[in-house]
C-alpha cells in the first residue's frame, strides 16, 4: 500500500511542472497583433506569440524579437528582450512598443483580446489574428 502512495505522488510531479504562464491561459497557439498602445491606435504592424513554454516572440515594426516568459498568469515579465537590428522608418514606434512590452507586469486574456498592463494602467491591447 505504501509503495502505491509513493508511486501516485511521483506520477503527479510532472503535472505540477506544467505551463502556468499566460500561454496556457488562452494566449498560446495564436498570433496577437497590437491594435492599441497607451490608448492610441497602433498603425504599424507589431505581433506577439507564445511559441513554446517559457518563450515569447514576435515582429516589431522593424525587427524580430524574443524573450523569456516564466512568471505565472496573470503576471507578465518579458525580462530582457532580444531583437534584430534592422533600421526602418518606424523605429520610434518600435522603441515605444518594445519599451511598453518590457514594462508590462499584468496580462489579461479575454477571448480574442490580450491586454498587457503595468502600474500606470492598460498599455498594450492585442487582437488575435483570424
Amino acid at each position: 500500500m505504501r509503495s502505491f502512495a509513493i508511486l501516485a505522488a511521483l506520477s503527479a510531479l510532472p503535472q505540477c511542472q506544467g505551463d502556468e504562464t499566460v500561454r496556457a491561459y488562452g494566449a498560446g497557439d495564436k498570433t496577437w497583433t497590437l491594435v492599441e498602445l497607451d490608448g492610441t491606435p497602433f498603425n504599424v504592424r507589431a505581433t506577439l506569440t507564445f511559441p513554446e513554454t517559457g518563450k515569447i516572440a514576435g515582429e516589431a515594426p522593424c525587427n524580430a524579437y524574443s524573450a523569456a516568459m516564466t512568471v505565472p498568469y496573470p503576471w507578465f515579465d518579458a525580462g530582457h528582450i532580444a531583437a534584430t537590428r534592422r533600421a526602418c522608418p518606424d523605429l520610434a514606434a518600435e522603441a515605444a512598443f518594445l519599451k511598453a512590452l518590457g514594462d508590462a507586469t499584468i496580462s489579461d486574456v479575454l477571448g480574442d483580446t490580450l491586454i498587457l498592463s503595468d502600474d500606470s494602467g492598460e498599455r498594450l491591447v492585442f487582437k488575435a489574428a483570424d
